[in-house]
């Protein structure tokens, strides 16, 4: 791989507190290890961040040995360590994973309960949604519900601020948002005149991060462009007929920027399914919660119970019909992918009892 300039490993998000967890690893393993963070996930080999520039590298026989789940192998956006970082000896080994400080997922697509990990170590997750047909609060329920759970901080961004001169729409939609968004920043950008780009810079800076999420077409990789000041990643035309845009990011990508700060840009999600996030589902309908707890009934159904406060405040219209019915659905989706959780764990747990029996069969042979 060409080896690109030098940096800091400060400017990637090293700190204090990760210096002291390589230290103890080295240690412990009595190695001299170094670290990297993870910029780009290929079959098998991921492409990492280090002191000298960039480096191909793989997990390591014994950290595949131990991984049970897809959360064990490295994502983009981990700190990594590996056993060497310059380029030109060869390919880095991949030891272990650094503590994660924050991590975006969702559900893999299909009927499977599996988790697939969007990104890791992530200061603010930026919520992408253009105004157009995209436009969609349902759709943002659930990636505040993950953003919530993931221990970042969610910052909501409407892109493509040029196709509407009219400010009164865009104030409409930033109140939408704010009914079912509480306490989350609202950023109106356009790639194309500009506006905005200077209010998003203010939640980079050196060492923090960023990923942009949403559905294809949103103008994410624009937004990347407009960050780097250069035409770095590929973007493509939305459809004029639907407003839906094709796939111009195929990759996570962690990018660092020339002034600081660094930028994970994903593909578009066309489907979101929420994982396991009850916590999230809470903070998102936190004015559900709040209302429930003045029913009449402790264990209210909010359906034909007296002095029911949520159905109360559907009939006033203090309580939109839309977000309750989205509320009950995520609601069910949740039970729905716990009780998959639980029985993929059950099944993983007698396969490692099997795999342990296995063992020790085979070493009793071995001492006869």
């Amino acid at each position: 791989m060409t080896k690109n300039s030098n940096i800091e490993l400060v400017n990637l998000g090293w700190n204090d507190e990760r210096q002291n967890q390589l230290e103890a690893y080295n240690k412990e393993n009595n190695v001299s290890f170094y670290v990297g963070r993870v910029g780009i996930e290929y079959r098998g080999f991921y492409k990492i961040h280090t002191s000298m520039g960039e480096i191909l590298g793989n997990v390591s026989g014994k950290m595949q040995h131990s991984a049970f789940e897809r959360a064990d192998y490295p994502a983009v956006g981990d700190w990594v360590i590996i056993d060497r970082i310059d380029p030109n000896t060869g390919n880095a080994v991949i030891h272990s994973i650094l503590p994660r400080r924050s991590k975006f997922s969702r559900k893999i697509a299909g009927n499977q309960a599996g988790e697939q990990i969007v990104a890791v170590n992530v200061d603010y997750l930026f919520i992408c949604m253009s105004l157009n047909n995209d436009f969609n609060l349902r759709r943002l329920e659930r990636y505040l519900i993950m953003g919530w759970d993931s221990g970042a901080n969610p910052v909501i961004v409407l892109t493509k601020a040029d196709l509407h001169e009219d400010e009164e729409y865009i104030n409409s939609k930033i109140e939408e948002i704010q009914a079912v968004a509480f306490g989350v920043d609202v950023c109106v950008v356009s790639s194309v005149s500009g506006k905005g780009i200077d209010k998003v810079r203010q939640y980079l800076g050196v060492g923090k991060t960023v990923a942009f999420l949403g559905s294809s077409g949103v103008g994410k990789s624009t937004l990347t462009n407009s960050l780097l000041g250069e035409e770095k990643q590929y973007t493509k035309e939305i459809r004029d007929d639907d407003s839906k845009g094709k796939h111009a990011t195929t990759h996570r990508e962690l990018i660092p920027l020339k002034d600081g700060g660094i930028v994970i840009d994903t593909p578009g999600m066309r489907e979101f399914h929420i994982f396991d996030s009850e916590e999230g589902l809470d903070s998102t309908f936190k004015d559900i919660e709040e209302l429930a707890k003045n029913c009449k009934f402790r264990d209210c159904t909010h359906g034909s119970e007296p002095g029911c406060a949520v159905r109360e405040a559907i009939e006033t219209g203090t309580l939109s019909a839309k977000r309750y019915d989205n509320y009950l659905k995520l609601q069910k989706e949740l039970e729905f992918i716990k009780r998959k959780n639980n029985t993929k764990k059950r099944l993983e747990q007698k396969n490692q009892m099997k795999q342990r029996v296995k063992n020790n069969r085979n070493k009793k042979k071995g001492c006869m």
